[in-house]
């Protein structure tokens, strides 16, 4: 069992290297078998659960790390150096993905976001949920998506002591209200507990882990390597621009879709807040944030960029991914989740509307 706010237990292994991580972690730190670092068997790494696996074990020791590790794990020099064999093949696979972002000078960096978040795009997750929908479709996604939201803001928040001037204090206004400026209930980690209890399901922090794809995993580390690396400051900026412009239409149709199953305010609340806030937040993030950044290095313009571009990537192969599996009748989820625990509180156990048939 995970705490509420605090450690998560160690995941289940997917993979030989994630399997001797775990196993390693499990004990005091020591060096890892020099091998380790090019034992990756997957062909994607996108795709890899070992690798993705092993990727997320590391990135949490900067987090909040995990339930019974030691700290000195950190810092680890060999698991260090397995992280960073991972962390190669996964950024060449999103350059890959993403294909070399065409130069552009800072002052038409806002037009250059503007066409890589409008045009084309996969299939849409909060379409389908919105339109034909189920309860246990809905708790699927709110699974999927606890793994970023119940430490929201955290990835982008390694980005403040790596700039300063205008794009630090752009960044500080909008962590400031993804933080609930201070107040607790007002967190945007803490409404999405407040939509999971809604839904019946686990709360605490990593408790859903095991049931997360490496597509899952992939766009929850994709934030972490952009954060932990300066060199990667640019991307993780314009990878906070991106996913602040493609949230308010997304998250208008998560509200009505758990409206129409059946929720209360309590429960849309997380994502009726979205639709105001990142109107909000994308002006702050493409004009002051991002924009800023380019003209004080104009450099790092590709890299915001790359950045938006991963944002777009990632969200198209996971609504894949979940789009593809409900309608064939499928589980998004590596096993069915076995929650809630109790039933839910206040939904339904069908839609109360018919099912519509209709595009995504």
């Amino acid at each position: 069992m995970s705490d509420s706010y605090g450690h998560a237990p160690l995941p289940e292994p997917r993979g030989p290297v994630s399997a001797i991580v775990r196993d390693a972690l499990r004990r005091a730190p020591h060096n890892l078998p020099v091998g380790l670092p090019a034992a990756f068997a997957g062909a994607d790494p996108l795709t890899d659960e070992d690798l993705q696996l092993t990727l997320f074990l590391c990135y949490e020791l900067h987090y909040r790390g995990w339930r019974g590790v030691d700290d000195g794990w950190e810092w680890q020099p060999s698991l260090l150096a397995v992280r960073a064999a991972a962390e190669r093949r996964f950024e060449a696979a999103l350059r890959t993905l993403t294909g070399p972002p065409p130069p552009v000078p800072p002052e038409q960096l806002p037009a250059a976001l503007h066409r890589f978040t409008t045009t084309g795009g996969g299939p849409s997750v909060g379409g389908f949920l919105k339109r034909r929908g189920t309860l246990a479709q809905f708790r699927e996604f709110a699974v999927h998506r606890s793994i970023y939201h119940l430490r929201e803001a955290d990835p982008h928040s390694w980005g403040l002591p790596r700039l300063g001037g205008p794009p630090k204090a752009a960044l500080v206004e909008i962590q400031m209200d993804e933080y609930g400026n201070g107040r607790l209930h007002r967190m945007h980690a803490e409404l999405f507990r407040t939509t999971m209890s809604r839904l019946g399901l686990d709360t605490r922090y990593g408790a859903h882990l095991n049931a997360a794809p490496a597509i899952t995993l992939a766009t929850n580390n994709a934030m972490s390597l952009f954060g932990l690396h300066r060199r990667l400051r640019g991307a993780l900026l314009g990878h906070l621009a991106a996913f602040e412009m493609t949230s308010s239409l997304p998250n208008r149709r998560y509200g009505d879709a758990l409206r129409r199953l059946g929720g209360d305010e309590a429960a849309t609340r997380f994502f009726d807040e979205h639709v105001e806030a990142d109107a909000v937040h994308e002006q702050i993030a493409v004009h002051d944030l991002c924009v800023g950044l380019a003209r004080q290095d104009p450099a790092l313009t590709a890299d915001v960029l790359l950045g938006a571009a991963t944002v777009l990537a990632l969200d198209d192969l996971f609504a894949s991914h979940l789009v593809d599996a409900w309608t064939t009748g499928r589980s998004s989820l590596r096993s069915p989740e076995r929650e809630p625990v109790t039933p839910p509180a206040a939904l339904p156990a069908a839609p109360l509307a018919p099912v519509v048939a209709g595009p995504v």
